[in-house]
C-alpha cells in the first residue's frame, strides 16, 4: 500500500471564485455496504474557505442515478440538478448533484456528479478518510491534509 500523496493545503488559501481542476489521485467511496466509486478521474473544485468538492464522471458510478427535485444556482459553476442514488435496492434520497450545462468556466465538468460526503458510509481520498464539511448546504469533503478555518459551521453562513 502506498502513502498518501496529497499535499498539505490551507482553505483559506484557496480562490474565489473558485478553481476546478484535475484529482488524478485514487478515490473510493462506499455506501450501503457497496463500493460505488473507486476512480483516478475526477475533478475537485476548491474554493476558499470551503475543504474541495469531488465530480465524478456518471459511468464511473456503481449505481443508479434517480432524477429528484429541485434546483440550485451557484454564480460560479450554473444551475445544479439534484439526485438521488439507487444503491442495491436502497434509495438515498437527494444526496449528489450535478452542472448539466456549467458556465465555460467549469465546462470540463460538465454532467459530472458530486455526492454529499453525509450521504456516504465511507469515503478516502488518495487513502486518507473523508469526514464532512459542516452544515447541511455544503458538500466539502475534509480530510486530514487540510487546514484552515472551514465555512459552514455556526457563525460562518455570510462568509
Amino acid at each position: 500500500m502506498s502513502l498518501p500523496m496529497l499535499p498539505t493545503e490551507d482553505v483559506q488559501t484557496y480562490p474565489r471564485p473558485p478553481l476546478l481542476e484535475s484529482a488524478p489521485y485514487p478515490i473510493r467511496v462506499e455506501a450501503e455496504g457497496q463500493i460505488i466509486i473507486n476512480t483516478r478521474d475526477a475533478w475537485r473544485v476548491c474554493e476558499t474557505h470551503h475543504p474541495p468538492t469531488y465530480y465524478f464522471p456518471p459511468e464511473k458510478l456503481k449505481c443508479e442515478l434517480l432524477p429528484a427535485k429541485g434546483a440550485s444556482v451557484c454564480e460560479w459553476k450554473g444551475q445544479a440538478a439534484y439526485w438521488s442514488l439507487k444503491v442495491g435496492i436502497e434509495i438515498l434520497p437527494r444526496v449528489a448533484w450535478s452542472y448539466p450545462r456549467p458556465t465555460r468556466r467549469f465546462e470540463p465538468s460538465r454532467g459530472f456528479v458530486a455526492i454529499y460526503p453525509t450521504a456516504l458510509e465511507r469515503a478516502f481520498v488518495d487513502g486518507l478518510e473523508v469526514s464532512a464539511q459542516p452544515g447541511d448546504f455544503y458538500g466539502g469533503w475534509v480530510t486530514e491534509n487540510l487546514s484552515g478555518i472551514v465555512k459552514g459551521g455556526p457563525g460562518t453562513l455570510h462568509w
